[in-house]
């Protein structure tokens, strides 16, 4: 009896230590992980600190792998995002701050991460000749920095990105316009200078504009306009012409106009002639 009271105590004894430690195992192993989260954590850091970015992202994307629940995803995020903009790697930044800010809206860091996300893509690639998605984009985000953000003290850095947007939309509507002047298409050039200065009437390209609009009305043989806007154009020189050679550009346009009015005028005689030629011709055959 004796013997199996002390198996039995001997058996709960055992029993008890064993759901002791087994109890104890998923703690230790997330005291285990959460230690190997700081350790990346810590040696991501200090190589950001050190300015060796290139070799922030190895850790910190084991980290967003392995490390959930351990109170490192989000600085790890961030700082991810950040070593992808000094990086000057536009496309991976705006993906992982857009990351950031859908994952910890409440971080301290979100005002950042959005004002970064829209930096990150202005810069990426543009040209005037593609499609213009990624400044549209950007200028998205901007908005929504400034809607979000309406007190904050980049909104002059924010305006000044925005300005430099719509100047890229400007080009690209400057652009088209003087294609369509190439291809001997003035009629379409004229539509699409007249919206350009409507809806960019700041842009840079806006004097130029003017000049263009006069060659244009001179194609169409409408003199008149032509020189109403070649007047216009003098007096709006373009800021990044050398105003001696803009002189030239627009006495060699007024000698152009008036060449094209003596030509249109010879063709208009040609074909009153021929009108009349053909009308006495008629009356020759009824008589």
């Amino acid at each position: 009896m004796f013997f199996l009271k002390k198996s039995l105590g001997c058996f709960l004894l055992v029993s008890l230590l064993g759901l002791i430690a087994c109890s104890s195992a998923p703690k230790d192993d997330e005291a285990k992980r959460t230690a190997m989260c700081k350790v990346r954590y810590d040696k991501a850091d200090a190589a950001f600190k050190e300015g060796k970015f290139g070799r922030v992202k190895e850790p910190l994307e084991e980290i967003l792998t392995l490390c959930a629940g351990t109170g490192y995803m989000e600085q790890a995020q961030f700082l991810l995002a950040e070593a992808h903009f000094a990086l000057e790697e536009w496309i991976e930044a705006r993906g992982e701050y857009g990351s950031f800010i859908l994952n910890f809206p409440g971080s301290p860091f979100i005002e950042t991460a959005e004002f970064r996300k829209a930096i990150a893509s202005f810069n990426m690639e543009y040209h005037t000749a593609r499609d213009e998605a990624n400044s549209t984009i950007a200028m998205k985000d901007f908005e929504r920095y400034l809607s979000n953000y309406p007190e904050s003290p980049l909104t002059d850095s924010v305006n000044y990105y925005r300005a430099l947007l719509m100047e890229r939309f400007a080009e690209r509507e400057y652009q088209t316009a003087r294609l369509y002047y190439r291809m001997e298409e003035p009629q379409a050039a004229v539509i699409y200078l007249k919206e350009f200065l409507e809806v960019y009437p700041l842009s840079k390209r806006r004097e130029e504009a003017f000049f263009l609009i006069a060659l244009c009305y001179t194609e169409l043989d409408q003199f008149n306009a032509a020189r109403e806007y070649l007047e216009i154009a003098r007096n709006n020189p373009p800021r990044n012409v050398d105003p001696e050679e803009f002189k030239k550009d627009i006495a060699k346009a007024e000698k152009k106009i008036a060449k094209a009015e003596k030509k249109y005028e010879k063709r208009v005689l040609k074909e009153q002639e021929r009108t009349r030629q053909r009308k006495n011709d008629k009356k020759e055959m009824i008589f």
